[in-house]
């Protein structure tokens, strides 16, 4: 520490155990929770397949957060993946991580979510807003309370975590309260297999058909990985993050479970199956009249929650970058009141702004998976080497977070990760291929920094030239 209340690199230290478990929650939970269970159950057309695909991503995304509670442990750093990357394998990997992060991955991400937000709030004010104007005044409101500090975005945050959690235990005990409809098969041709099979049943499913349909759900439970970005920032991170991750992944897994279930049982396997709006049609259902606005309340905020995290988070990965001398300089300036990185987050705001008012988002989204899970299991891959090294220099981790049932469990998560990546690339080879040539691309620009980086140094070393 350089003070009571900075970091090394003279970030803010503001986040306790409570805000970096709404860290952990929303940067999974966000639009999704309210629209996937609809797609995943048009996908599998079974209830039994469909409560095995979420409890399955729910063991994945248990088995992530076990292994980031370690790395966390090991390297309580601001920028997470970024950092466990540079420290593992050096400063190529790392760089890509961000610039896809960037580029595509996170700012894809909030661009699509912003996009949501501005529609459900249009609807709320019933019409007549301008959506684009939405989007650029909460991407601009959030920039600003996050310009203000770490405990400013935190607390808001962490305000909106708990709210969000609120409406979906709300929505889940309304589910339950409501006549329940019998947990059969889907009934009625709504693929081509079913029709081929002319029982009125979906044909059974083979694994590439189960394979697809589990994208969707290892999608929405990503993003457990960003509270790691903000780790210089938090109190006591070293046992802070490792709890926080952990808690938090095991409070979106009953989560998803619940809300699946809850909307299995209220609209049956087949009105679920068929809507595109199934939060709204389970509200519907329990208050007539009332149940689209409920919806669009509970989608909203979540929403903006969602987007709340993302600003306060990813920012810091291109802050840590920039530190490094692996992006603009300027990126890594402090704002000298608030100590938050002020042009990261202005970055964020921006680039995220562009991609929603030029409507690139859905395809950019196409892109990001089997890169991100590609990413996951580099970063999971690196417990194997720090722990090496840590065994090799004679550094005692006593006290600290040790995942269980390690190597097994680590190997599983790696596998897991690579067999969506393989999903994914299976069902979706074309937009598998432009995401990873979006990677690729970040080669020069990584090949330039290193160049300039090189410079600067040569120039600030003793009898270089003026």
């Amino acid at each position: 520490m350089t003070g009571d209340d900075t970091d090394a690199s003279g970030l803010k230290v503001a986040i306790g155990f409570p805000g970096a478990v709404m860290l952990v929650v929303g940067g999974i939970v966000g639009v999704g929770v309210f629209v996937n269970p609809a797609v995943v159950t048009r996908s599998l057309h079974d209830p039994t397949l469909v409560t095995l695909a979420w409890a399955l991503g729910g063991l994945v995304a248990l088995l992530g957060a076990f292994v980031y509670a370690e790395l966390a442990a090991r390297l309580p750093k601001t920028g997470g993946d970024y950092a466990y990357l540079r420290a593992a394998y050096g400063p190529l990997p790392a760089f890509l991580y961000g610039w896809t992060l960037l580029l595509v991955v996170q700012t894809g991400g909030m661009a699509a979510v912003a996009i949501v937000f501005a529609r459900n709030l249009d609807l709320l004010l019933g019409g007549g807003v301008s959506e684009p104007v939405i989007v650029v005044v909460s991407l601009a409101a959030l920039a600003g309370v996050n310009l203000l500090g770490v405990a400013s975005g935190n607390g808001v945050q962490t305000v909106l975590g708990f709210i969000k959690v609120g409406m979906i235990a709300a929505m889940v005990a309304i589910g339950f309260a409501l006549p329940a409809h019998p947990l059969s098969a889907l009934t009625g041709p709504l693929t081509a297999s079913a029709t081929a099979s002319g029982a009125g049943r979906a044909a059974p499913l083979g694994l590439k058909a189960f394979g697809a349909g589990m994208i969707p759900v290892v999608f929405s439970y990503g993003g457990w990985q960003t509270a790691s970005f903000v780790a210089g920032e938090m109190r006591g991170a070293r046992r802070t993050l490792a709890r926080a991750l952990v808690f938090g992944v095991l409070i979106v897994i009953v989560l998803y479970l619940a809300v699946t279930l809850a909307c299995l049982r209220a609209l049956g396997v087949d009105a679920l199956a068929r809507t595109l709006t199934p939060a709204s049609d389970l509200l519907q259902r329990a208050l007539p009249g009332l149940g689209d606005r409920l919806a669009a309340v509970a989608v909203g905020l979540s929403a903006l929650g969602y987007l709340s995290q993302s600003m306060l988070t990813a920012p810091r990965v291109y802050f840590a970058m920039a530190a490094d001398g692996l992006f603009f300089p300027q990126v890594a300036a402090l704002s000298r009141t608030s100590r938050a990185p002020a042009a990261a987050i202005l970055i964020q705001a921006v680039w995220t702004a562009l991609l929603a008012l030029s409507g690139t988002y859905e395809q950019i989204l196409s892109y990001v998976t089997a890169m991100n899970f590609l990413f996951f299991a580099l970063s999971a891959s690196t417990i194997f080497v720090l722990r090496r090294r840590a065994k090799n220099a004679r550094t005692s981790d006593e006290g600290g977070f040790r995942i269980p049932l390690h190597p097994l469990t680590t190997l599983a998560f790696i596998i897991a990760c690579l067999l969506v990546v393989g999903s994914t690339f299976w069902a979706y080879p074309i937009n598998s291929l432009v995401g990873y040539g979006l990677l690729v691309a970040g080669v020069p620009p990584y090949l330039y920094w290193r160049r300039a980086q090189a410079q600067r140094i040569a120039a600030a070393s003793p009898g270089a030239p003026p």
